[in-house]
């Protein structure tokens, strides 16, 4: 894995939970984040996207997971995350995807994990998002 710091979108995380295969990137990710095993970066909003959508009740569903377990898995990510206050950045690809672009802005030194296509091909960004695979294989 690559050990700058990263911000990992939340489909990540959402990925990462519902994958079967522990050997997947998405998984090895996730279980990361748990473990402190690379620096990584949060912002509010970000948490609360990340307990937003992992409480839903349609995706409630398929992880299995309480609310309360979802809120102990934020803890522990929050746990071991750098916090930043996010700067400000020109209009992301998806304006519901701004608040990762605005923590981008924080740091010279982040990037982006995501499976987001749309984030995945903008070209100005392209050096600054990464795959969960080529995170993983970086």
């Amino acid at each position: 894995m690559i050990r700058e710091p990263v911000v990992i979108d939340t489909n990540v995380v959402v990925a990462g939970l519902l994958t079967a295969d522990a050997a997947s990137p998405v998984a090895r990710i996730l279980d990361g984040m748990l473990a402190a095993a690379f620096p990584f970066v949060l912002s509010e909003a970000l948490l609360d996207e990340y307990r937003a959508v992992l409480v839903r009740p349609a995706l409630r569903k398929q992880h299995g997971l309480t609310v309360t377990e979802v809120e102990t898995l934020l803890v522990e990510i929050a746990r071991h995350a750098i916090v930043l206050v996010p700067g400000r950045w020109p209009p992301a690809p998806d304006p519901g995807d701004q608040f990762l672009w605005d923590l981008l802005a924080a740091r010279p030194d982040l990037r982006l994990v995501t499976g987001d296509q749309a984030l995945l091909g903008h070209a100005p960004m392209r050096s600054r998002v990464l795959s969960p695979r080529a995170f993983v294989d970086g």
